[in-house]
């Protein structure tokens, strides 16, 4: 019989009074975070390039879609990873697999070739789809359910994140604008090595180290699954030829089709589990809450991860980054945000463990995170409004003012987010329903990989003002319904 793939919650506190397989988690996310948003704040600017400085050429609002669209890909893809480790790998495997495919991406991204860029991308894409649900479950798994230290947990383990999302920009942002866009790549790629070598010799502190999937599939299931995945993926790359060969392929219909896909995706995967026979009656009837969860999330991603191509192609045009005759770089923009949620979750941190029982309920630091999200836009909503005209309209301080209230809304949602869906996800779908949280991301993705077309074509105030007051009035909303949310999600605090 197969070893379950995660181990029950532990007291240890040997990691500043936490499990020590969360300094493990936490080391290989700074690093992953490091290749991964070192690589996308570049990314837009490397789209946006001429031909002559070494980029792609492509429009301002073209650039910011495709940027969007491989968001919507990473974590599309994320569903199969729930799924991989759930029913084959295990999470430890699962998130091996996918470093080495997240690495493999970088190296290749480093390759001076337009069709290097897009191989990478994929790579990257699927790799990441493996690694991020089940890191996230593994840290989950290092707790009890009703273990007060979970959510203080999941914001030391997001302040990693948001450090590597600091580093990553700084190094990938001064080789790439600097020395060449293929040399920022080439440092993600090395960063991304570096994790996946510290998450290896810190194994034996994981849960479900060496062990299978929690429900394996029966030897004759797996094979019919292979033979299934391999046929869809032969069907595909067929398609797709036929299609680049015909001249059908341009960049707007994949996007449009990621789009249908990001949004068709979740819906169909909660009713699969809402469906599923292992899912008790007191399980299903926490889906309803989650899924308002689920929707909040939307709502921030859809700002947040506007940040790196809206927000940057923003700062390289229209913000003064100018201090005492040297230019602060665009691509610094993502180190700011990542330099802010670093700050602020272990102030997070200390403030939830220090309030014990007494703290927020979920929902409350949901909604709260993403009003932050849209009051940052908002921000600067002023600035380009006053001003008709192009050039420096933004103060440096303004935007980096919105920034740190955009990582605090991330903080408040995205460490809360991860832990309440640990706690609602059914426990057949521990890895699964950690992946269909990470599909909220997905579909904000492809909201904004339509709704991004227009910017620079409506004016820029309209376009931040419409993006930040929808996400206030979702928060909004979201704190209106925080009684039946309390209710319905209980014992889940």
């Amino acid at each position: 019989m197969t070893a379950p793939a995660d181990a029950p919650g532990t007291t240890d506190r040997s990691f500043v009074g936490h499990p020590r397989g969360l300094a493990t988690l936490s080391g290989l996310e700074v690093w992953e975070r490091f290749s991964f948003l070192g690589m996308q704040a570049i990314l837009v600017l490397y789209f946006v390039a001429s031909d002559a400085d070494g980029g792609l050429d492509l429009p301002e609002g073209q650039a910011a879609s495709v940027g969007a669209a491989y968001g919507v890909l990473v974590y599309l893809v994320s569903v199969g990873g729930g799924w991989m480790a759930d029913r084959v790998l295990g999470s430890y495997r699962c998130v091996l697999a996918g470093g080495v495919l997240i690495a493999a991406g970088h190296y290749v991204m480093a390759v001076p070739a337009d069709a290097a860029t897009w191989l990478g991308l994929v790579l990257i894409s699927v790799g990441t789809g493996l690694l991020k649900p089940n890191v996230s479950a593994m840290v989950g798994a290092l707790y009890a359910t009703a273990d007060e230290r979970r959510d203080a947990g999941f914001s030391i383990y997001y302040a990693a994140i948001n450090l590597g999302a600091f580093l990553g920009p700084l190094v990938t942002g001064a080789l790439g604008e600097g020395v060449g866009w293929h040399w920022g790549f080439s440092a993600a790629a090395v960063g991304m090595t570096l994790g996946l070598v510290q998450y290896v010799r810190g194994r034996r502190h994981l849960p479900g180290h060496g062990a299978g999937p929690r429900h394996p599939l029966p030897p004759a299931a797996l094979r019919r699954t292979v033979l299934v995945l391999v046929g869809a993926l032969v069907a595909l790359v067929v398609v797709v030829a036929v299609l680049a060969a015909a001249g059908a392929l341009g960049v707007g219909g994949v996007v449009d089709a990621l789009t249908v896909v990001a949004v068709a995706a979740p819906l169909a995967y909660a009713a699969v589990l809402a469906r599923s026979r292992r899912v008790t009656a007191e399980e299903r009837g926490r889906l309803r809450p989650f899924a308002v969860l689920w929707l909040a999330s939307v709502a921030f991603n859809t700002v947040l991860f506007q940040a790196y191509t809206v927000l940057i192609l923003l700062g390289s045009r229209d913000v003064d980054r100018g201090v005492g005759g040297w230019d602060f770089p665009a691509s610094w923009f993502s180190s700011a945000l990542g330099l802010g949620e670093v700050l602020v979750a272990p102030l997070v941190a200390g403030l939830w463990l220090r309030l014990g029982p007494r703290q927020p309920h979920a929902s409350v630091k949901i909604a709260t995170g993403v009003v932050l999200g849209g009051l940052s836009y908002l921000l600067l909503v002023p600035a380009l409004a006053g001003d008709a005209g192009e050039g420096a309209r933004i103060a440096l301080w303004t935007m980096l003012l919105a920034l740190l209230l955009l990582g605090t809304g991330d903080v408040l949602l995205q460490t809360t987010g991860l832990s309440a869906t640990s706690k609602l996800a059914p426990a057949a779908f521990s890895s699964q329903g950690m992946a269909l949280w990470f599909l909220s991301i997905a579909a904000a993705n492809a909201v904004a990989a339509q709704t991004v077309q227009l910017f620079g074509v409506v004016p820029d105030a309209a376009y931040l003002g419409v993006t930040g007051g929808v996400a206030v009035v979702v928060g909004a909303v979201v704190l209106l319904l925080r009684p039946w949310l309390a209710r319905t999600m209980h014992p889940v605090h």
